[in-house]
């Protein structure tokens, strides 16, 4: 095991100290607070309260409020509340604790369902979560196209889709200005994404099927993995019984690509399935540069999920949900005479076709004891199998990842104030590629075949801890690795929430992070590109430490809401890697950098919600990141300095319309040096400033909502992107200068179509 540096000693000892002293502090517990009334919105007194399966009852004052602690389990959505008055009792879901609900029952007969609405907007922070956590719904997906997760972010500031790769449209999600491959993607609290995935991975989750996406930013628990540097994305898919029984959409673009999906929804007893199957097909060829390449690759994509569920977490005794996606996709871009049937591998047509196959199964099982404990096993089996043509070179690649992960949890303290949970992990990634050229026109040395194999196990402890004023929430945590090549790694990680008032919050974290390098999944350019590589020495682990400072306020001002925070991030890694295409135009170096290598990202945003018919957000965001190297400051290239983000709903007050606007503006960005090049060649030092303007419009009727929209109404383009398109088989061809969209306007028109509920159909 290595010596650690004295920071990171502190840092742990301070970690071991706050686990240590949760087991001995006790608190009050925070409370949930509600109304409730009857079907003339009167008041009702003397109603018992309780949630499902806990033995806690609360009886409703002269006005109807109520007060009753949290749930013992505050993660699994949703919660289930129960009301009971004149022996009418009545079972509510809700998704938000920190929200003040109205609750309506029936004095006469008994509902068969109880709807329970607030005024939460599509997207919003949620209060009960120790790190800020910013939580995106269906109301908020449903304001753009959102046909895959990639799009899903039109409308937020935290999250920047990034284009990796220009001929097959591979994209990547960044936070704090820093590649995607430092945050950590899961889906339901399970990591999937991981090695060969990464490059298309999150292209191949459908939008449709999303219940919530909730992002975070900065150092995070350490009981999914040691991977989240700098942030985490955790996504929620539907389920059987919370969704529709039937729903359908079609979506068609201005370039004719065709996206549909269609899904199913069952609910029985204790059990419920969710199945939907999407496709998306090919567009025309469009070539506006007249560079002779295609300005988006031609998409084939089918897939299928199912999701069964038997009981609910909080539920006594056995529970379960097993996750089964499929995915067959192919993706074909390059010259626009390119026929992939003939001309791959050839020098007759430049080309780049990638075509994989996907499958994947997950699982969280659990067995709860008692409202005090349960044991909870997260498990994942994903296999990854792709044929890819990058011009003359092949890449043929597969790949095998498995994840599980069996932790035990216990509530203790005098008010169950404590929450702890530890555990074991088992990680293991077996890596197959195989590089090879059909044509040696231009001197790359890189072929051969690739084999990685990691087996990483690991144990993990984490405490949550309340104070007795329920002001103060820390949560401590610590984890330590054995990498089968690298040995031990120890994670320790420290986040506070302390609510200053019942409006205000501030929040801090401070935690350690580390990763293993994917050279090629995560670096598609120096495939698709004609540079060589020059490995200069073996890649070791990255290595990171984040911390985060965050303030929430919220007030009211006559009849609008407004939410504003603040955040500051300040990531530096003690290693890190990014090819070097500034040494030499024609060859990237691969190589550790162990130099100084900083992010500081600040964002503030501000929120309102007007007389429940307007929504309006803006941001804006400073990302510094730079790297010092011979004592000079350099920044990072492909990172706009500056970003500004406004966002605009309006609608109707019943669900009828709806009008959403969203405009992004980017600062320019640094570019790669180019100086070695041809001076034909040659890119400026930055890009220019641009500005990206959506808009869509929804109608909606009983069963049916139809939306139309634009992306990029101004219709800026990064004009002929591509480096040597005159000679894509020559030495300087390279696709790595995008640094803005190279697609244009789109306008898009779709519908979707759901059956509604039998209790929904007898309340119109």
């Amino acid at each position: 095991m290595k010596k650690m540096s004295k920071h990171k000693i502190f840092t742990l000892s301070i970690t071991l100290l706050f686990c240590v002293f949760g087991f001995f502090k006790t608190n009050a517990q925070r409370m949930f607070q509600g109304e409730v009334s009857d079907l003339n919105k009167q008041a009702l007194a003397d109603v018992n309260v309780y949630w499902l399966g806990s033995q806690t009852i609360v009886t409703t004052d002269e006005k109807g409020n109520f007060s009753i602690p949290f749930p013992t389990d505050t993660v699994t959505l949703p919660f289930k509340l129960v009301t009971s008055y004149s022996n009418i009792r009545d079972t509510f879901e809700l998704d938000d604790l920190n929200s003040i609900w109205t609750f309506t029952v029936s004095v006469k007969v008994t509902l068969k369902e109880a709807k329970v609405l607030d005024n939460k907007s599509g997207a919003y922070i949620s209060k009960m979560q120790v790190i800020k956590t910013e939580v995106i719904n269906r109301n908020e997906l449903r304001k753009a196209a959102c046909c895959d997760l990639a799009g899903c972010f039109e409308t937020q500031s935290t999250v920047q889709p990034q284009t990796t790769n220009i001929l097959t449209n591979a994209k990547e999600l960044r936070i704090l200005g820093l590649s995607g491959v430092y945050n950590q993607i899961l889906v339901d609290g399970v990591p999937t994404i991981q090695g060969l995935t990464y490059t298309y991975g999150i292209s191949t989750i459908p939008g449709s099927i999303l219940d919530n996406i909730w992002v975070v930013k900065g150092a995070n628990s350490v009981l999914q993995g040691y991977e989240n540097m700098v942030g985490q994305i955790t996504v929620f898919p539907r389920e059987g019984g919370k969704a529709e029984p039937f729903t359908s959409d079609l979506l068609v673009n201005s370039f004719g690509e065709k996206h549909a999906n269609a899904a199913v929804s069952i609910k029985k007893e204790k059990w419920n399935n969710y199945l939907a199957i999407h496709t998306s097909q090919p567009g025309n060829k469009f070539d506006r540069d007249k560079d002779r390449f295609l300005d988006l690759p031609l998409l084939t994509r089918y897939s299928i999920y199912n999701k069964w569920r038997y009981k609910k977490e909080n539920e006594k005794g056995f529970s379960t949900f097993v996750g089964v996606r499929l995915i067959d996709e192919k993706r074909i871009g390059g010259q626009v005479h390119f026929d992939p049937e003939t001309d791959k591998g050839g020098l007759i047509a430049y080309g780049q076709a990638t075509q994989f196959l996907q499958s994947e199964v997950y699982t969280k099982s659990g067995y709860r004891l008692d409202d005090n404990q349960k044991f909870s096993l997260l498990a994942s089996s994903v296999e990854h199998n792709q044929q890819s043509w990058f011009g003359v070179l092949r890449y043929k690649a597969r790949q095998s990842h498995r994840y599980a992960n069996l932790q035990y949890e216990l509530f203790y303290g005098k008010n169950k104030q404590h929450d702890l949970k530890t555990g074991i992990s088992y990680r293991y990634l077996h890596t197959h590629e195989n590089i090879s050229f059909t044509s040696d026109t231009i001197k790359r040395t890189f072929d051969g075949i690739y084999i990685r194999q990691e087996t990483v196990p690991g144990i993990f402890i984490e405490n949550i801890y309340k104070s007795n004023n329920e002001k103060w929430t820390a949560i401590t945590g610590i984890r330590a690795d054995k990498h089968n090549t690298f040995g031990w790694f120890v994670t320790p990680r420290v986040l506070l929430k302390y609510q200053a008032t019942e409006r205000t919050d501030l929040r801090a974290s401070i935690g350690t992070g580390w990763r293993t390098v994917n050279l090629f999944a995560e670096n598609i350019n120096l495939l698709t590109s004609n540079r060589d590589i020059y490995f200069k020495e073996v890649l070791q682990p990255e290595k990171s430490i984040n911390m985060g400072f965050n303030v929430t306020q919220e007030w009211k001002i006559k009849k609008v809401d407004f939410t504003a925070s603040f955040d500051f991030y300040h990531t530096q890694f003690q290693n890190q890697f990014f090819p070097d295409y500034d040494s030499n135009a024609s060859i990237a170096v691969i190589s550790n950098f162990a130099k100084p290598s900083i992010s500081n990202a600040l964002q503030t945003e501000i929120t309102a919600s007007a007389l429940q018919k307007l929504n309006f957000r803006v941001a804006y965001n400073f990302l510094d990141v730079y790297r010092i190297i011979n004592a000079q400051k350099v920044l990072l290239p492909y990172n706009a300095r500056h970003r500004l983000l406004a966002v605009a709903s309006i609608h109707s007050k019943k669900p009828l319309w709806q009008v959403d606007l969203n405009a992004h503006w980017y600062g320019k960005q640094r570019l790669p040096n180019s100086k070695s090049l041809p001076e034909d060649l040659r890119q400026p030092d930055f890009s220019k400033p641009f500005t990206i303007l959506g808009l869509q419009y929804t109608h909606t009727f009983k069963k049916v909502e139809v939306f139309g929209g634009c992306e990029n109404v101004l219709d800026f383009r990064q004009i002929r992107p591509i480096i040597g398109y005159q000679k894509p088989f020559d030495t300087y061809f390279d696709t790595s200068f995008a640094w803005g969209p190279t697609r244009g306007r789109e306008a898009y028109i779709g519908v979707r179509y759901k059956l509604l509920k039998t209790e929904d159909n007898e309340g119109e």
